[in-house]
């Protein structure tokens, strides 16, 4: 079975075409076009085996974009389809889920008509998401579409962690309360680990950590989640690369009446702003931060020191509702690569039973086991593969 993976964007279109068959798992051919509908959009293609090529493509929207990598994937250079009729499947990544979705559905009008009710949920997200989808269905007539949810994972939570403590009506009415995301990659390496590790998915608990530019964690026991950092929205929680995370809802009002800002203002300051780059004069990414604190700059430093706090912080709260964890999971850009955050992080860890095992934290984008032999509390670096969860998803569903 041939799956296609799309995640669309408010102007851009990632892509990825797996092949499923027999247990196995490969990538055939991945991509991204990026600035639909602006100036010099660029197509971002990579086949199996292959160098990256980049071009610029005539594309005005998202179904122009599907069709230029349509004509990609049947290039009789380029390609790595005979036809397009080989994509039996195509799953989609869609941001909000709300309460109703629990699970990836297969797509119909009540599916995307729900989607769109989400779509104050996640303005941004889940009007190009469900862009994606239609354009989907108009290239690939008669081709099942899967909507694959990050706030899926999530719904396990039981109401202490996800009603928030104000009026009630406001969670009846409107829907106001924690939601989680980044789901699919929480469901993906904690699968990962505990066949890493050897544990039963059914008993296991982990702390899973997925560190990037956006970040959050989750504690999950035998496979359901029992909270996680980001709320309602993906901004609260872990400090982020622009996002400020948890702050005193006060600080928005301050913002607000005191100082006159308009409440778009605040959010492009709280979501765009703030965070390392609010903390770090401007630098987001954190290897330039680090650099940075090295050099003896006191502000990345800073920046470096409170992003390690909140964490740890989150992972002793989780520790604790957990009654205990097995391990702790480190994934993301930052989780699978940064060795410096790593060890920050596991240094403080040792009153939990999880020590460092400095050699074996020196590795980059692959599973590993960074704590030593005794460590009561596990640490394992595990890359994340949202593309291919989806993928699996999309085929679990058409397959019951």
């Amino acid at each position: 079975m041939k799956v296609l993976v799309v995640n669309a964007g408010s102007s851009s279109l990632k892509f990825t075409v797996f092949t499923m068959e027999n247990g196995e798992r490969r990538m055939l051919a991945k991509g991204n076009i990026e600035r639909i509908g602006l100036k010099h959009p660029n197509f971002i293609y990579q086949r199996e085996g292959a160098a990256k090529t980049e071009e610029q493509v005539g594309v005005t929207d998202h179904a122009d974009a599907l069709k230029a990598v349509c004509a990609k994937l049947v290039d009789p250079t380029a390609g790595v389809l005979k036809g397009l009729q080989e994509i039996e499947a195509i799953g989609h990544r869609v941001v909000h889920g709300g309460e109703k979705f629990t699970a990836p559905a297969v797509v119909s009008p009540e599916v995307k008509a729900s989607i769109r009710a989400c779509a104050d949920l996640a303005p941004l997200h889940n009007p190009p998401n469900l862009l994606g989808i239609e354009a989907c269905e108009s290239v690939f007539a008669g081709t099942p579409n899967v909507a694959v949810f990050d706030t899926a994972f999530h719904q396990t939570m039981p109401p202490a962690s996800y009603l928030y403590a104000i009026p009630r009506d406001l969670y009846e009415k409107h829907h106001v309360r924690k939601y989680g995301f980044h789901g699919t990659s929480h469901k993906y390496v904690y699968g990962a680990a505990c066949e890493f590790l050897h544990l039963d998915p059914a008993q296991a608990r982990l702390i899973t950590c997925h560190l990037g530019n956006g970040c959050s964690i989750a504690a999950v026991r035998g496979g359901k989640v029992l909270d996680t950092s980001m709320g309602m929205t993906p901004l609260a929680g872990l400090v982020m690369g622009t996002r400020s995370g948890n702050v005193d809802a006060g600080v928005v009002l301050y913002l607000v009446r005191n100082l006159g800002m308009a409440p778009e203002a605040a959010d492009n300051l709280l979501n765009k702003k703030s965070g390392l780059a609010g903390l770090a004069d401007g630098k987001s990414d954190m290897r330039d931060i680090i650099a940075a604190a090295h050099q003896g700059d006191v502000h990345a430093q800073q920046a470096l020191d409170c992003f390690v706090y909140r964490l740890v912080s989150f992972v002793g709260s989780y520790y604790t509702a957990l009654q205990g964890a097995d391990a702790i999971v480190l994934t993301g850009g930052i989780g699978e690569n940064s060795a410096p955050v790593r060890e920050a992080l596991i240094s403080h860890l040792g009153v939990l039973g999880c020590f460092l095992e400095k050699d074996a934290n020196a590795v980059m984008g692959k599973a590993a086991l960074i704590s030593t032999p005794e460590s009561t509390l596990k640490a394992v670096v595990m890359p994340t593969n949202e593309e291919l969860m989806i993928a699996i998803e999309t085929r679990q569903v058409l397959h019951k």
